[in-house]
């Protein structure tokens, strides 16, 4: 389907480097193999004639551009100017997020690999990093982790609707960071929107706009609070930064999760993740998981709160997404239990529960306390009870 091209995965941007000027977050990943082996894996989007793409695209970014009023109306937060919404294609998808996983590395990769360092001099240790053997292994691990990389966003590409990134490179291409404050991206995926309206027999017009209300309510969450990206960024290195810190205890933790994939796969497990952290890391991952069920919860109640003057089969809509959603049986569903994507469909759920039963004691003035800073996030328990949040935020 033709759409809007995202640019390259940038590879120009700061961070430590080894001889020849390399950053160090790249010596690890081949960025460029994942986003070509995620293109020649991704399954093609639906067939559409180059005139029907081009409307599609077309009508998603004016959606995009309308869903602004209607949360501002819904949300009672102020909403940012709107900076234009990015539509791509599956492989464009991928390339923009192949940048954002390395914006992600990049730091926790060099707090590691300095102290790495420290430990080494502080044990009277030299370590070789460089050499043709060493420069060998490199290039044939870079590739390996290329090409899982490419097969992960593969997996994932034709799942994404659109995504909102508050703090990721540019998808356009630039690969500096977005600075504090400055506006994020939202990208709509093209080739997707297309394929699950047909696939659940849905007006265009409205599932288009639906899908416009949810992303365009994470743009407006992130601006409402400015403070909030850094903040999950922080806990998100933070979490990366302990994973890569050392190569024994990965293996250690790769050999201990082996034994426990029925774990992963069970009803309600949490993926990988949740079986390789230690108890100090499951506890900021609950963190991190609590936050982003009230981010995902909240757009999903905003999506649907709008109501059928703006979406007029919303109801409908509703209705068939939710049960696409829990509606995929087979390998599909073990390899989505494995990489955590269950425990995301109960963010949908549990964060939009928690949103309204916040709504339902303290009213939209009242929830949108919870963006004026980190310690009115609820916390991993209240999310089960908005109660309890609203007790210990209103009093």
């Amino acid at each position: 389907m033709s759409t809007t091209q995202a640019g390259p995965a940038g590879t120009t941007s700061g961070g430590a480097t080894r001889p020849g000027g390399v950053p160090l977050v790249d010596q690890l990943v081949d960025w460029e193999l994942a986003v070509r082996v995620a293109g020649r894996l991704a399954p093609p989007g639906p067939q559409v004639t180059r005139a029907e793409a081009d409307r599609a695209v077309s009508q998603l970014r004016r959606l995009a551009e309308r869903a602004t009023g209607h949360v501002a109306e819904t949300t009672g937060l102020d909403v940012p100017p709107d900076t234009g919404a990015v539509v791509v294609d599956r492989t464009g998808w991928a390339r923009a997020n192949a940048a954002a996983f390395r914006a992600l590395l990049e730091a926790p990769v060099v707090r590691a690999r300095d102290a790495r360092r420290e430990k080494d001099e502080r044990d009277g240790r030299r370590r070789r990093e460089d050499g043709p053997g060493s420069a060998a292994a490199v290039a044939l691990g870079r590739r390996a982790t290329g090409a899982e990389v490419g097969a992960l966003l593969a997996y994932l590409a034709p799942r994404v609707l659109g995504q909102y990134d508050p703090f990721g490179p540019d998808p356009a291409g630039a690969a500096a960071a977005l600075a504090p404050g400055e506006p994020g991206r939202l990208l709509l995926v093209a080739p997707n929107v297309v394929a699950v309206e047909r696939e659940l027999r849905l007006r265009p017009r409205d599932f288009r706009l639906w899908v416009c209300l949810h992303e365009e309510t994470h743009r407006v969450q992130f601006t409402a609070a400015p403070w909030l990206a850094g903040h999950l960024r922080a806990r998100t290195e933070g979490l990366v930064g302990d994973v890569v810190g050392e190569p024994g205890q990965l293996l250690a933790r790769l050999r201990a999760a082996a034994q426990r994939l029925p774990d992963a796969v069970s009803e309600g497990g949490d993926g990988l993740v949740g079986i390789m952290a230690t108890p100090e890391q499951q506890a900021v991952v609950a963190e991190v998981t609590a936050v982003m069920s009230l981010l995902e919860g909240h757009a999903d109640v905003v999506m649907d709160e709008v109501g059928p003057s703006v979406v007029p089969s919303v109801a409908t809509i509703r209705e068939r997404f939710t049960a696409r959603r829990g509606g995929r049986p087979g390998l599909d569903r073990v390899v989505r239990r494995l990489l955590g994507l269950d425990a995301k469909m109960r963010q949908y759920r549990d964060g939009a529960a928690f949103v309204r039963g916040v709504l339902a004691d303290v009213g939209v003035d009242g929830l949108n306390a919870v963006w004026t800073g980190p310690e009115q996030l609820p916390r991993p328990a209240e999310i089960a009870d908005p109660r309890a949040w609203v007790r210990r935020v209103h009093g």
